[in-house]
């Protein structure tokens, strides 16, 4: 009869220490758990401002571009201009070109080339 009850003791406290440590696990898990919600939320907001910075950057990036490609056009429409009008005079020049046939060369106002030297200007300032 002791040695049953001595069986019955042994395996009751090795259950318990089965118990004990599924408790142990149990209880690190949901601390784990927690702390990643916790840990998690920050992180996502982390992962999104870092996101939206590439954004940003990428986004300034697109409009330097494109700043850039607007610039460099007006200096060829520029350019154009200017060696259509040299090649107009090379080819008129059976005598001394005069200023007023670089008038009718040019296809635009007055005002529009002012406007196109000041927009220059300001351009090559602020760069």
């Amino acid at each position: 009869e002791k040695e049953s009850w001595n069986r019955e003791k042994l395996s009751l406290q090795k259950s318990l220490k089965q118990a004990d440590a599924e408790l142990s696990k149990l209880r690190a898990e949901l601390r784990s758990e927690a702390f990643l919600r916790e840990l998690g939320s920050d992180s996502e907001n982390a992962v999104l401002r870092r996101i939206y910075g590439k954004y940003l950057r990428a986004e300034s990036f697109r409009k330097a571009l494109i700043y850039q490609k607007k610039y460099l056009l007006l200096l060829l429409g520029g350019f154009q201009e200017c060696e259509e009008a040299t090649l107009a005079l090379i080819a008129r020049m059976g005598g001394q070109p005069s200023y007023t046939d670089l008038e009718i060369i040019t296809q635009h106002s007055k005002g529009f080339t002012r406007f196109r030297s000041a927009v220059r200007v300001s351009i090559a300032i602020s760069r």
